[in-house]
């Protein structure tokens, strides 16, 4: 017969509230605020395992051969990337609670915590790195790798040689059907009834779009969606880049509801990653100003450096650049539109 479950048990409070262990407490210093230092951040650590699950089950999604966007497999990522942003989005709220607690009420046991450092916590590095933030993209390579003892340092450069979110998700656009595929097109008039390719179509109506002071932007369309040299060094390739916008300007259509969702996550993701840096650099400006981090970081000048690199969709942000009003919007065939509307037939 099964055990009975108790909710103590069940959650192992036994070992979780006895985790908060002060060093003041062992200096017998009187440092109130402490323990709060110490429960904020088990709790931001508890989030990121509860992240860092999510992002392993979208990975073994993305590394099928295969990814039907009609069926649940899609749904999945969509609705555990979602779970990441309000996760994030609470991580960032949770600064509030931090905040509460003065500078002189840091100083209380500061000290106490060299060389200690958030700076340390290696699930959030995974995190990093399983969405797609390598080493060499990093500010400070050097102090990031030298803050690790050797068994994180390995555990990080295992996650960085797996394949991480945004390179899944290239592959995933690269495969994207009827974007490239001249049979979805069959019928396809542009908006001179003239053109039959929709890309030369769609080049003119963006560069009719442009104001004056935005006719450059016509040159960083090329590269972006025709250039192969230009992004061999990106993130997403021109295929990739032509399905994402194509998801963007038609995301009206029910089959391209969920793409765009997905990219939308990945772009608020990434915002809320960056506001959570923000809100912590601003933090520790407040709490220790211009003094160094217990780490040994230049604290809040490292904090601002890392949040203008560490964008890692920004790829994707870019895409909202080469958009054009609905109304412009090139018609698609009749043939393509029943595909794009589950409609068959």
């Amino acid at each position: 017969m099964r055990k009975d479950v108790y909710y103590g048990e069940y959650l192992q409070l036994d070992k979780i509230l006895e985790a908060q262990l002060p060093e003041s407490d062992k200096e017998g210093i009187d440092a109130h605020d402490e323990m709060l230092f110490i429960i904020i951040h088990q709790a931001y650590e508890l989030w990121f395992k509860q992240i860092i699950h999510e992002l392993k089950s979208v990975h073994v999604i993305f590394n099928k051969n295969e990814i039907n966007d009609n069926a649940p497999d899609l749904y999945k990522v969509v609705h555990r990337l979602k779970r990441i942003a309000t996760i994030l989005d609470v991580a960032v709220h949770q600064l509030s609670i931090m905040e509460t607690m003065t500078p002189l009420d840091f100083l209380d046991f500061r000290n106490l915590l060299r060389p200690a450092s958030g700076f340390q916590s290696i699930q959030f590095k995974i995190v990093e790195a399983m969405l797609g933030l390598k080493l060499e993209n990093r500010f400070g390579k050097e102090y990031y790798v030298s803050q690790l003892n050797a068994k994180d340092k390995e555990i990080i450069r295992v996650t960085e040689e797996q394949s991480s979110v945004i390179e899944e998700v290239n592959k995933w656009l690269e495969r994207m059907p009827f974007v490239d595929d001249t049979s979805a097109w069959d019928g396809f008039k542009g908006t001179d009834d003239k053109s039959t390719n929709f890309w030369e179509d769609y080049r003119s109506a963006y560069k009719a779009s442009l104001t004056q002071g935005e006719k450059d932007n016509m040159e960083r369309f090329e590269k972006v969606f025709f250039e192969k040299e230009f992004t061999a060094d990106r993130r997403f390739s021109n295929k990739a880049n032509r399905a994402a916008l194509f998801i963007m300007l038609y995301r009206d259509y029910p089959l391209l509801q969920l793409p765009y969702q997905l990219l939308n996550l990945l772009l608020e993701i990434d915002e809320l990653m960056s506001m959570w840096r923000y809100r912590h650099m601003n933090m520790v400006h407040r709490m220790i100003g211009m003094r160094v981090g217990t780490g040994g970081s230049s604290g809040k000048d490292y904090l601002k450096s890392a949040l203008d690199k560490h964008y890692i969709f920004a790829e994707i942000a870019e895409l909202n650049s080469f958009l054009i009003e609905r109304r412009n919007l090139p018609k698609l065939p009749a043939n393509l539109e029943k595909r794009l509307g589950f409609v068959h037939g």
